[in-house]
This record gives C-alpha cells, structure tokens and sequence, in this order.
C-alpha cells in the first residue's frame, strides 16, 4: 500500500499532511519513519485527516518520536489548507470546524482563488490552573498559578511560568537573550522534569515591546522548532500574564512572524501563513 502526502510548513514548522480517512495503521510509528531527515521526508511530525463525528473534519497530530499530541497551532493551518484546498470539505461562513485532542476548533481561511494562503485559529481561553495543564500538583504545595516558579533544570535555575494552550507548556520570560541561551542543552532537561506528568513544551521569551516578542521552541517530542503555533500562543499569553505587552503582539520565532490577539472573553487567536512546498508518495 502507498500513502500520498503533502509537505507544507507554518513559519518553518513543517508537517506531513496525509489523508488517513478508512485506514487502520500505527500512525505514530508512520510519524517517526517519514519525520527523519534525510531517511524520510523530514518534518516536525504528521497532521492526518480523519471523519469526524463532532465537526466537520478531525486532526490527529502526531510528533516525530511517534507520540500523538493534543493540538498543534501552525499544524491545524496546514491541516486546513490540505484539506480545504483538496475540497475535502468546505469551511462554513462561520469557518472550519475542526475537532482535535483539545476539543473542536475553528479556523478562518483567507483564499487566494481556490487556495487558502493563511487563516486566523481560535485557540481557546489558555489555562494557568496548576491541574489542568498538568502540572504535578504534590510539588507546588497551595499555588493557585505556576508563575516564575523557580525549578533547576541542566544545572540551571529557571523562573518558569506554566499553562496550556490545548496542551501543556513551560515558559521563560528572561533578560538574558534568548540567542545566547543553550536551548538544546537545557531543553530536554525541561520537558522531562518531574514536575510534569506528560512532559510539557519549553519556550524562551525576550519582550521586545508591548506589541511584539521574540521566541525561541523546544516542542515536546520533536526538540527546537522554526515555529509553534501553541509555543507562541503560550509565549505571548506568558508575557501578557506578567503584564508586559497589550493584547495583540507579534511573535518572532526563527521561522517567521505569527500574530497573536485576545478577545474580550479571554479567548487567544493565532493568526499566519499556510505553505505547500511538495507533494509524494511514500512507499510501504
């Protein structure tokens, strides 16, 4: 059996888009095949297509190391272009119904004739409950938020703040820049401490101004990325919790430039581009 399959990337964040509907395979096993470099495709994990029963279309995302995540902010974009310039359905007026692992979400493509170019995502109110993240409740006594939180991690101390945006993350708003910091050397230490029971993804954050952030990701299960949509939901939600920027910023990550904005609910929206690069077979 051979699968066809589309390589788009998000700012950098590159995904595997690959049709699963009616097919039972391990699709996490499938994720760390096709995500080596060189020996694969290459990617930051695969986003598959499957029906849905709750919205119009499901996403399954999947990391490079075979673990299947909750959600993924730039996947979902590239989700949607797959699937809606493919007309494997069609966005409503009000837009995509897309239901993932951290409930449905709704994406607003824009189109450039029949293809859509980039979309805007509501990603949900983030949570700072210690709990709901999770975040090991036993070790942080009575905090009702994990907030410059000091744990070690590699031999460093890290003020660290704690929420999730659909799927739990670790974020760090420093002075030291972010360039300067040994991001693959500390990384891993942060996504396993044991203060999170399902490992949880690091982000490193130098305010710029009140409207615009600059970002470097180690995703959970992939290690540095160019970009995350989630990552920079996370590092902007972060800094606007300590109070240092307005409620729309730009997120600079080494990939490009996402838009983050708040409605007057709470409710954080991601907003960039969506690219194909090349389409394939890949071969069983």
């Amino acid at each position: 059996m051979t699968l066809e399959f589309a390589k788009l990337h998000g700012a950098g964040n590159d995904y595997i888009a690959v049709d699963g509907r009616g097919i039972d395979r391990d699709w996490g096993a499938l994720s760390v095949e096709m995500s080596r470099l060189a020996f694969g495709v290459g990617s930051d994990g695969i986003v598959l297509v499957q029906d849905s029963d709750v919205a119009q279309i499901r996403m399954r995302v999947y990391n490079p190391d075979g673990s299947e995540a909750e959600m993924s902010g730039n996947g979902i974009r590239l989700f949607s272009k797959f699937v809606i310039d493919r007309k494997i359905t069609v966005p409503a007026n009000e837009g995509l119904m897309v239901e993932t692992g951290s409930g449905v979400r709704t994406v607003w493509p824009s189109m450039e004739g029949d293809k859509m170019v980039d979309a805007k995502v509501a990603m949900g109110a983030p949570t700072f409950v210690p709990s709901e993240i999770p975040v090991d409740v036993g070790q942080i006594g009575d905090l009702d938020i994990v907030k410059a939180y000091p744990i070690q991690a590699g031999g460093r101390e890290l003020k660290i703040t704690c929420l999730a945006v659909g799927n739990p993350h670790a974020v760090v708003v420093m002075d030291e820049s972010v360039e300067d910091f040994p991001l693959l050397e500390i990384g891993p230490h942060v996504e396993n401490h044991d203060l999170f029971p399902n490992r949880v993804n690091f982000e490193i954050v130098n305010v710029i101004d009140r409207s615009r952030i600059r970002a470097r990701i180690f995703e959970r299960g992939a290690g540095e990325t160019l970009s995350s949509g989630t990552g920079s939901t996370a590092s902007a939600a972060a800094a606007r919790e300590h109070g240092l920027i307005d409620d729309t910023v730009d997120v600079v990550v080494d990939g490009g430039v996402l838009r983050i904005s708040w409605d007057e609910s709470g409710e954080a929206f991601l907003e960039g581009p969506a690219v194909e690069v090349f389409t394939g077979v890949w071969p069983d």
